[in-house]
């Protein structure tokens, strides 16, 4: 499907914020009708713009689709007819001014008047201009008092969430993905020391914990590769390899490279691989900047003929929908189909990766998914084929993990309720599922 083509216009010919607000409602109609990835979208319709309009457009681009399953129920409340398909760009708009006025530090009239300025940049919206103005205006008068308490995840998802977890933790769910994430940070070494330097707290996994972080590549100790970005429950499944010097182990399906640098920084000798040159080209640049080095190969981990190795972390491609708090547009772009299709990749994954470990060696599968059709399930499915393979427990405090992240089976199972605080900027965590299984 074509991406949408906003009209060429000189960003520095527009009224404060304009040029950031159009460009939020730009990436958000691409993503949704696309499927891309936001920050991808972003960084193709933000270039011309100055920082701070970059991350205005990113914060409403982002709020505006973390949002979206309130928003669109209230403007099906506000507007009983609705907006005509050839207008959809016309309810886009709206959608970007409402997420402003309700869920951002924003003055109403400058989100109401943008909003309307935009509807009239197109002969196509310019006759909705009133009625923009209008929905808008009554939700700057009322408010929250007017949004309907519905979820911000599409239906399917959170009765997926519901009968794998219960109905209060499915709900629970669902409210933790519409926050947006702190952002973690694993140390190269000396967590405690950096932890410190930069004004943040320490993980019991070893993460270090930040909020309002601003420009990331601007905070102490990037340009010197003494960190890298990473949810503390993606750090998870490479410390259950227990990487130490001596040890040759295989990274699937590795890029951008945040486990390969787990393993890496641990003395181990790495193999990372990925099918995508461009990823692996980001993979490189990240092992430069942070002073580690890994064999890289490029090629399709369900066909790699490699090893064996004393550990194989499989970060298998997945529906991602535990990274919602991070990638809310995860929750507009996945289909059921999609957990279908991806479960069977998974599980050819899976296959060949138990062909590249060596006999008393050690396979960590995982995902960033909630589904259990791409977590438990395939483990037991793939245990079921392999009777060579066994589970190997994590046990309650081990690399820092709390009995409540582990299951009945000794899998690790982190939920975005996880990690609760007191202060939400600190809370939470992705949703992951990891296994460690012995071979022989």
């Amino acid at each position: 499907m074509k991406e949408p083509r906003p009209p060429a216009r000189s960003p520095a010919a527009d009224a404060p914020g304009l040029a950031a607000r159009r460009a939020a409602a730009d990436a958000v109609q691409s993503v949704m009708e696309t499927g891309h990835p936001l920050e991808e979208t972003l960084e193709r319709l933000t270039r011309e713009l100055d920082e701070r309009d970059r991350a205005l457009a990113r914060m409403i681009a982002a709020t505006t689709l973390r949002k979206q399953g309130s928003l669109r129920a209230l403007l099906r409340t506000l507007m009983e007819r609705g907006i005509p398909e050839k207008a959809r760009r016309v309810e886009m708009l709206i959608l970007v001014g409402a997420a402003q006025i309700l869920f951002m530090d924003v003055p109403d009239h400058a989100a109401v008047g943008t909003t309307v300025t935009l509807v009239g940049e197109q002969a196509s919206t310019a006759g909705f201009k009133g009625l923009a103005n209008a929905v808008l205006r009554r939700i700057a008068r009322e408010g929250k008092a007017i949004l309907p308490d519905v979820a911000d995840q599409p239906e399917w998802m959170v009765e997926g969430w519901t009968a794998a977890y219960g109905p209060a933790a499915g709900e629970a769910i669902s409210r933790a993905l519409a926050h947006e994430a702190p952002l973690d940070l694993t140390a190269r070494e000396n967590p405690e020391i950096l932890a410190e330097k930069l004004g943040g707290r320490l993980l019991p996994t070893g993460s270090i914990r930040l909020v309002e972080a601003g420009n990331v590549t601007a905070l102490a100790g990037f340009e010197a590769g003494e960190w890298w970005v990473q949810d503390a429950a993606a750090a998870l499944p490479a410390r259950l390899l227990h990487p130490a010097a001596g040890m040759t182990l295989a990274d699937l399906c590795a890029a951008p490279g945040g486990k390969t640098a787990q393993l890496a920084a641990a003395g181990a000798r790495v193999v990372a691989v990925d099918r995508s040159a461009p990823r692996l080209r980001r993979l490189k640049a990240n092992l430069a900047r942070l002073n580690l080095t890994a064999e890289v190969i490029e090629a399709d981990a369900t066909r790699l003929k490699a090893g064996p190795y004393d550990g194989v972390l499989l970060d298998a491609p997945c529906s991602a929908t535990g990274t919602i708090r991070r990638h809310p547009e995860v929750a507009w772009t996945k289909a059921p189909a999609d957990i279908v299709s991806l479960a069977s990749l998974q599980a050819r994954l899976l296959a060949n990766a138990a062909e590249l470990v060596k006999p008393g060696g050690v396979l960590v599968y995982s995902t960033c998914s909630l589904e259990p059709e791409e977590g438990e399930r395939q483990i037991a499915a793939f245990l079921a084929r392999r009777p060579d393979f066994s589970r190997e427990p994590v046990t309650p405090g081990e690399c820092g993990i709390p009995a409540e992240w582990i299951n009945a089976a000794g899998e690790v199972r982190t939920l975005p309720t996880h990690l609760p605080d007191e202060d939400p900027r600190y809370a939470g965590l992705d949703g992951f599922f990891a296994a460690r299984l012995r071979k022989g």
